[in-house]
């Protein structure tokens, strides 16, 4: 039965999207915090090039 759901997750408009995470060191603590986002795979570039 899962090689039935993984088989249909790869058809389909799913596999145009990817999640991305950032890493993004904050001004006031000096810690890292993680942003993550579902991205269109045209548009990860720009994700990662922004603030």
């Amino acid at each position: 039965m899962a090689k039935k759901v993984v088989a249909t997750l790869k058809t389909g408009k799913g596999k145009d999207f990817t999640k991305v995470i950032k890493m993004i060191k904050s001004a006031k603590t000096g810690a890292y915090n993680f942003r993550e986002e579902v991205v269109h795979n045209d548009h990860i570039a720009d994700f990662l090039k922004s603030k």
